[in-house]
């Protein structure tokens, strides 16, 4: 990943500027780094904007989702975050072991997932 020794994900953003004399458009690009961030021991009535506001503090939160248990839709308890990554890391600093719904956060820089076994 370029050099990139933690997961992360590239976004491109472009900037327009226009040119009023020619009437040209052109544009810049800009790469920031994004950082997935592992929320567990969330409460089970935890909500996506519950959570959003809580890392907003830090930084633009570009994406939230809190894991549902496929069958019966119950929350499982933990999500994921991601943010710019210095935004993610002054985060993660401040949130984790900060206690909401009377449980205590783990947040932590999220780890690719493993392969796993083939059952068959």
């Amino acid at each position: 990943m370029h050099g990139v020794s933690r997961p992360a994900e590239y976004a491109l953003i472009a900037q327009r500027r226009i040119d009023s004399t020619k009437c040209r458009l052109t544009f810049t690009s800009l790469i920031i780094y994004m950082t997935s961030i592992y929320v567990g021991n969330l409460p089970f009535t935890a909500t996506e904007e519950e959570v959003r506001d809580m890392f907003a503090v830090h930084g633009q939160v570009d994406e939230v989702r809190l894991m549902t248990d496929r069958e019966t839709g119950r929350a499982r308890g933990f999500g994921f975050v991601k943010m710019a990554a210095d935004a993610a890391q002054a985060a993660i600093r401040s949130l984790n072991g900060k206690n909401l719904g009377g449980r205590d956060l783990r947040v932590n820089e999220a780890e690719e997932r493993k392969p796993s076994a083939s059952r068959w």
